[in-house]
């Protein structure tokens, strides 16, 4: 499983011309989900992403995390995060979970985020979305529940 989060000072997930989330200071979750990723990628993904000290502090350090500063998180599903771009000029997507596996994955992080306290806005999985994103810093990371 891999999340590409952004430290954002806001953002929002739009469909078919209808905002469908959204949220102020904290974290998007691109999440993108492979064939054996299962409940451990879920629950590690999600504690890893909400406990990141990638927030500034007094001090302006990168020290504090999603849990510490009081912030929401924007959660999308991003298939694309599995593309191989090796060969050729069109990538191969043949490491992305099919919906079937994905989806109760994607909807099972998006529960573990919630439970551990935090405000979750989503897109729609499958969905042709917009998504506004406000990078902070920039500060984009890419995490991993398998190395």
């Amino acid at each position: 499983m891999r999340a590409l989060i952004q430290r954002v000072s806001g953002a929002s997930v739009t469909i078919d011309e209808k905002k469908v989330g959204e949220i102020s200071e904290g974290l998007v979750i691109l999440l993108g989900v492979t064939h054996d990723d299962n409940d451990k990628d879920v629950d590690y993904l999600a504690e890893k992403c909400i406990n990141l000290r990638i927030f500034r502090d007094d001090e302006d350090r990168m020290n504090r995390s999603l849990l510490d500063v009081n912030g929401e998180a924007l959660i999308v599903s991003q298939f694309t995060l599995y593309g191989d771009t090796r060969k050729g000029r069109r990538p191969s997507f043949i490491d992305a979970a099919l919906p079937d596996h994905a989806i109760p994955l994607y909807e099972n992080f998006i529960k573990a985020v919630k439970n551990r306290g935090i405000t979750v806005e989503t897109g729609e999985f499958g969905a042709d979305m917009s998504v506004d994103i406000k990078n902070h810093g920039p500060v984009t990371l890419m995490v991993e529940s398998k190395k």
